[in-house]
């Protein structure tokens, strides 16, 4: 589990109820079922209705991606790689083959068996990119759809705001109920923008990250199986693959970059 996505969600919230309770105020009167229905409900109704239903019931799928996703670390992927272009330069490519049992990412191992299948290289290159750039497109998707509830929960809130402000004018003969009314009005528009603003954006950016952690690793996975397959010196490997590494991270991956 992603604990800066746990504790992020916790401080925010807790932000905003602490700020509730120092100001003197009852957190529980911010409870307030019909608004809760109007913002989730409409949100969820104006989903369904931009997206086809089989995409919205994996939606949980893209939410948890925030929470328990793990990246690869791209200096494991980068050591391994350079591992497999030594056991490939000294008894042969076909050798590879024997390790694919090992290999822990897919990707490896799909780019493995074409080199050692003796696929051409720039069909072997075609095919994984053609593979990361699906891999970018769905990542995409699952953004969007985060991006468009950020959009629509604030306008939901809104509309539930003025639903309560119209039953509150129709019942202006009471003045006693205009500040409970006016307070209840108000509290849709601040659940689109919890929603907006702790949820779903917060959520769309981790979603962001996640997706560029993994495409570097899988880049660095494609330029890999190029170079063991055309046969590079396992020095040359990893010099190429470091170069996908900030200055400061690459010594972790080879000592002798510190010098």
């Amino acid at each position: 589990m992603d604990i800066g996505t746990v504790i992020g969600l916790i401080v925010g919230i807790g932000a905003i109820l602490m700020s509730i309770i120092l100001g003197g105020g009852n957190p529980a009167t911010l409870i307030n079922f019909p608004s809760i229905a109007v913002v989730v409900g409409g949100t969820i109704g104006a989903i369904v209705v931009s997206y086809p239903l089989a995409r919205v019931f994996k939606m949980h799928k893209v939410l948890l991606k925030a929470f328990f996703v793990k990246p690869a670390d791209p200096g494991e992927t980068i050591r391994d790689l350079v591992r497999y272009a030594e056991v490939a330069r000294r008894e042969g490519i076909l050798s590879l083959e024997n390790l694919i049992s090992e290999m822990k990412d897919p990707f490896i191992v799909r780019g493995v068996k074409m080199a050692v299948d003796g696929t051409d290289p720039e069909l072997i290159k075609t095919i994984m990119d053609t593979e990361l750039e699906a891999l970018m497109e769905r990542h995409f998707q699952g953004k969007q759809m985060l991006d468009l509830i950020g959009r629509y929960a604030p306008a939901f809130g809104m509309i539930g705001t003025l639903l309560g402000l119209i039953a509150m004018l129709q019942n202006m003969d009471d003045p006693s109920k205009i500040g409970p009314g006016m307070a209840v009005a108000l509290i849709t528009t601040l659940y689109g923008a919890l929603l907006a603003n702790i949820v779903t954006g917060p959520m769309g950016d981790k979603l962001v990250s996640r997706d560029n952690e993994e495409v570097l690793v899988k880049s660095i996975i494609i330029a890999g199986v190029m170079s063991i397959q055309s046969g590079d010196n396992p020095r040359v490997v990893e010099s190429k693959l470091l170069t996908f590494l900030p200055p400061a991270d690459r010594a972790a991956v080879s000592p002798g970059e510190a010098a």
